[in-house]
């Protein structure tokens, strides 16, 4: 199976990654992790990417998506792979469709978690770590048993700046303007396939669980 996994910041995209790649036994690949092995690797693109990154520049497509064919080439990709971070844009994904066509492969689905705005919010800005001993709690779904305090140490408790409202408004507006029309192409194919993020953990993954079913 061959999937594109997309979803906002908090919508639990890499939880549900885990959870697909353990079942179904296919490469979880991040553009990140892309990089990273390429550069490692010592490869001509990889090598390429690493100056562009050395200098805090984008890497430009035709790198990014050179390292993406190299990847997607891969003994391991031979029964499937999960990307996640790439496509990016509307000529990323248009690359990505000629790659697949050029490796006598097809897109399956386009996984997409969905969570409303104000839920990304509550979870993303609920965030407090400890300042003495670094513990994470969250306000909603781990909270200290004294506001304000660690239970491990006593410490005070406080949000990281780009956990406060402003910040994570922004980062959502700036995701969601990027990746609607990515969303749109993907409809257009009849790849797209919606997931409600906002249920249980489990429950999200049963729902994905039953749509990869029909693939085996």
């Amino acid at each position: 199976m061959n999937l594109v996994l997309m979803g906002l910041p908090g919508a639990g995209k890499g939880t549900q990654a885990e959870k697909i790649v353990n079942k179904y036994n296919i490469p979880h690949i991040s553009t990140g992790d892309m990089f990273r092995a390429a550069i490692k690797d010592g490869t001509e693109l990889g090598l390429k990417a690493k100056s562009f990154m050395d200098q805090g520049a984008l890497v430009p497509d035709e790198v990014t998506i050179g390292i993406v064919r190299e990847r997607l080439s891969k003994d391991d990709c031979e029964k499937g792979f999960l990307l996640d971070g790439f496509p990016r844009t509307v000529p990323q994904a248009e690359a990505l469709e000629g790659i697949l066509a050029d490796l006598n492969k097809k897109m399956d689905y386009v996984i997409n978690i969905d969570v409303d705005q104000e839920i990304l919010m509550e979870r993303l800005t609920g965030r407090r770590i400890c300042k003495e001993c670094g513990a994470t709690y969250h306000l909603v779904f781990n909270p200290p048993a004294q506001e304000g305090k660690c239970d491990r140490c006593g410490g005070e408790l406080y949000q990281r700046e780009d956990d406060n409202e402003s910040t994570v408004k922004n980062r959502l507006q700036v995701n969601i303007q990027q990746s609607q029309p990515l969303l749109d192409f993907y409809e257009s194919k009849g790849y797209l396939r919606n997931i409600n993020g906002q249920q249980d953990i489990d429950i999200v993954f049963t729902d994905i669980d039953q749509l990869l079913g029909g693939l085996n």
